[in-house]
């Protein structure tokens, strides 16, 4: 199908614009909010129905003449979503401290579970003094967020009497206000969300995108803290039973453009918004995550700072054969450091010492690579 054949598409279409083929520290190339980060070419997609009827991969020189042959609405869309790629992602203001948070380089968010039955590490943390060590060992190896989460949300798990949650995070981020790092609060009510801002919190991380409790947004929108809108399909207790995509990459992105949109009505400006394509929550174990990690650079595309969260999953084991989670550090790294290449701006890990020393490995080599760029 060419170009032209688009003409009788219907009202509904939408056109994706995938960049492909990263390099950094090039002049070439398509320009991205990522310091360093150009793409070769982008892959043009077009969806209709819910069919994917038009593909073209094109190179960076000629995609504004390609684009320009396309109707007009479609173009217009690809256009915005340039626009977005490229447009500098500012600091974002967390609440209470002076000091913004920049994305001058990947951020190691790390993940603190305060819980008797997570995947990987659950009862390891449930007492209070015992995950406030384990933060505080996570700062000194390099994290630059604490990820508190009192309910698992892995798959099968039964849902936290809201006030259990409440206490058992509200403790752990009161005791780590003098230590001067950003804190957020992994969870999906809005209870704990007040409780936890209440508390010190600077960040709300939801794995529904604040749509499994309908006072969620109402919350997020009072307060000024950033949000992560994570992609699930399902509750944790059935998203494994059987999920189901036509095309899991341009749904998970078409639910995240939803779920910004219904932010910004609410009244969250999108430079508070924190993507996060959900790996592993309601997703086909390999074909899925692997598609989203692949497929990483087009949530560029959504104008927001994107978040990566592999660490220690069952799609890491079903391709290793590792079957304990917490013996999956290297496939872990490996997911991390694929994430940052294509574009993640935070990285949510479990091992933060190895990943910590990764990432400066990894800047050191993109610092590099954009000082001989300039040469």
């Amino acid at each position: 199908m060419t170009v032209f054949d688009l003409e009788n598409i219907s009202d509904g279409a939408r056109a994706y614009l995938v960049p492909v083929g990263s390099v950094w520290g090039g002049i070439e190339g398509l320009r991205t909010a990522v310091p360093g980060l150009r793409f070769l070419a982008a892959k043009l997609v077009v969806r209709d129905g819910g069919d994917l009827i038009w593909q073209q991969h094109v190179p960076a020189a000629e995609l504004d003449a390609v684009m320009e042959q396309m109707p007009s609405g479609l173009r217009a869309e690809l256009h915005a979503q340039r626009a977005a790629l490229e447009a500098p992602r500012p600091n974002m203001a967390l609440p209470g401290r002076d000091m913004p948070f920049a994305f001058t380089k990947p951020r190691i968010m790390g993940v603190l579970n305060v819980t008797p039955d997570s995947f990987s590490d659950g009862g390891k943390f449930l007492d209070t003094n015992a995950a406030i060590q384990h933060a505080r060992r996570m700062i000194a190896e390099g994290a630059d967020i604490i990820d508190i989460g009192g309910e698992s949300t892995r798959p099968g798990a039964k849902p936290v009497w809201e006030g259990d949650e409440a206490e058992r995070v509200v403790p752990v981020i009161e005791a780590l206000q003098s230590d001067g790092i950003p804190l957020s609060v992994d969870t999906r009510h809005s209870f704990v969300m007040e409780k936890a801002l209440g508390a010190g919190a600077h960040i709300i991380n939801d794995v529904s995108a604040l749509e499994y409790d309908g006072d969620s947004l109402g919350v997020a929108a009072k307060s000024a803290a950033p949000v992560v809108l994570m992609h699930s399909q399902g509750t944790p207790e059935t998203m494994q039973d059987n999920p189901n995509y036509g095309h899991v990459l341009y749904e998970v992105y078409d639910y995240l453009a939803a779920r910004i949109q219904a932010c910004e009505l609410a009244g969250i400006d999108r430079t508070r918004l924190i993507m996060d394509p959900g790996i592993g929550f309601g997703k086909r174990v390999v074909q899925d995550n692997l598609a989203l990690i692949t497929g990483l650079p087009l949530f560029l595309t959504l104008g927001c700072p994107v978040l990566l969260g592999a660490s220690r999953k069952r799609f890491i084991g079903a391709i290793t054969g590792e079957e304990d989670a917490s013996r999956r550090m290297p496939g872990s790294l490996t997911a991390a450091l694929r994430g940052v290449e294509l574009g993640a701006q935070i990285v949510r890990v479990h091992d933060v010492a190895e990943t910590s020393q990764a990432f400066k490995l990894v800047q050191a080599f993109h610092d590099a690579a954009i000082m001989d760029g300039q040469l």
